[in-house]
């Protein structure tokens, strides 16, 4: 990942160093939110219902040169939440700092 400059406001808000998992993250306010948190510095990973929303999102964001993964899942059903938590704890090496639930 290439290192994007700092402006004032993530000079004062840095998230660097932090991981968050965003579930619903690849539309509206969830989609808004990833990105914000990223933008600040954090490692985000992101789930969806929805692999091809995952994907596309997913890309547009690592064009913006942000650090953000993804991968399915349908936070109601108990199976896939557990494999989700296996996911981001491999990914982040078992450290998770901000958690953001979206349910419809």
């Amino acid at each position: 990942m290439g290192e994007r400059k700092l402006n004032f406001k993530d000079k004062r808000w840095s998230l660097h160093g932090m991981t968050a998992l965003v579930t619903g993250g690849s539309r509206g306010i969830g989609y808004a939110i990833v990105e914000e948190l990223a933008e600040f510095g954090a490692a985000v990973h992101v789930c969806a219902r929805n692999e091809a929303d995952i994907d596309k999102c997913v890309e547009e964001w690592k064009n913006k040169g942000l650090n953000v993964t993804g991968s399915v899942c349908d936070v109601s059903s108990r199976d896939q939440r557990q494999h989700l938590i296996e996911t981001v704890a491999s990914i982040f090496h078992g450290k998770l700092n901000i958690l953001i639930l979206f349910f419809r």
